[in-house]
């Protein structure tokens, strides 16, 4: 922790700032190892403090020995005051991409003779490169979500409903060491499948219809996240057409991306083996996004963006072709990069077809 928030002072000296109150959940912990719902960083040049109610407390000092602890007994913002003037601050960022109108004029109201300074994504660009401790705890969930999707691939049968389908992988991820799902299960089947983000319902899986399914584990705070897609019992020709495509530009980007080049430039690495298969307006996302304390979160990896690509970023590859009416496709891994390239650290099989009667 101590080495996150020197190097979190390093950009404050950079950005000409006094300090910086931070207020995002992923952010507090990433920068104390507290876990709390409530609660604000405070980080100057010299000093890192944790403001939080009585339900904390304790909680901080067995997670955060590190920090001050200020305690909350009205808001957050008039605790923190005096300890603001007191540490002799005048220029005060704050994340504008998380706190609200309403607690920005709060604490204006408060500390009115400061300067103001929004900031956006100061501790997201530090959590974007993963330390050798943070890819341990991702692969372990990464882990727990292989072990689970094993599972599910020798257990699901026709009949099943996408809802019971959800349920028995949160029921294999938790039993088997997940602290909790990465997000919310999808499990789209047949038309359902065309839409990336289906909303997983009572409806029943027949034979050779397109199954998408999308899940992933959290440990200690680090999620994985995956995506298998196939059939079952069998498929069409136009299914396996458009699974193999999928197949071939994951791989295609897989072998190709490595720290230094941008989203955009990581994106067409896939997009262009799915343009020039003929379905070009099909893959309607980007190729990826980072996975860490957050499902979401830098570098995102698509063709808008411009987000360069590190050494010790954890990002997911996850292609699809999405056709309404009929189905999609999309197979996701979640990668890490390093010098060499990337490494892979999905490990379930992937195949178009599970024979099932």
């Amino acid at each position: 922790m101590k080495q996150r928030v020197q190097a979190l002072q390093a950009i404050l000296e950079t950005e000409g700032l006094d300090a910086l109150v931070v207020t995002q959940a992923e952010n507090r912990r990433y920068l104390t190892g507290f876990t709390g719902s409530a609660g604000a960083v405070l980080v100057t040049g010299e000093e890192t403090l944790l403001a939080t109610d009585f339900r904390y407390y304790e909680q901080v000092q067995e997670q955060a020995p590190q920090v001050t602890l200020v305690r909350v007994e009205d808001s957050t913002s008039s605790a923190l005051a005096p300890c603001i003037g007191d540490l002799g601050v005048h220029r005060l960022g704050f994340e504008s991409h998380v706190m609200t109108v309403q607690e920005y004029e709060q604490w204006r109201d408060v500390l009115p003779q400061i300067e103001w300074v929004a900031t956006t994504d100061l501790v997201e660009r530090l959590r974007m490169t993963k330390d050798a401790r943070e890819i341990d705890l991702i692969e372990e969930a990464v882990r727990i979500a292989d072990e689970a999707m094993a599972y599910i691939l020798e257990w699901i049968r026709p009949g099943v409903t996408e809802r019971e389908v959800a349920w028995e992988l949160e029921v294999q991820m938790r039993t088997h060491g997940a602290e909790a799902l990465s997000f919310t299960t999808i499990v789209g089947s047949g038309p359902n499948s065309a839409m990336p983000h289906a909303t997983t319902s009572e409806r029943a899986i027949g034979l050779g219809e397109p199954i998408v399914i999308d899940m992933g584990a959290r440990y200690e705070g680090y999620c994985s996240d995956m995506t298998r897609s196939f059939c079952l019992g069998q498929a069409s020709e136009e299914y396996l057409k458009v699974w193999d495509t999928v197949l071939r530009a994951q791989q295609a980007a897989e072998e190709a991306i490595k720290p230094g080049m941008s989203g955009v430039e990581a994106d067409a690495l896939a997009r262009d083996v799915i343009d020039e298969a003929g379905y070009e307006g099909k893959f309607g996302h980007g190729l990826g996004h980072g996975v860490g304390l957050a499902i979401h979160e830098a570098p995102r990896v698509s063709h808008t963006s411009e987000d360069m690509l590190g050494t010790g970023a954890v990002v997911t590859v996850e292609p699809g072709i999405y056709i309404p009416g009929w189905g999609g496709v999309r197979i996701e891994d979640t990668v890490v990069l390093t010098d060499e390239g990337c490494r892979v650290l999905t490990q379930t099989s992937k195949q178009p077809v599970i024979c099932r009667n």
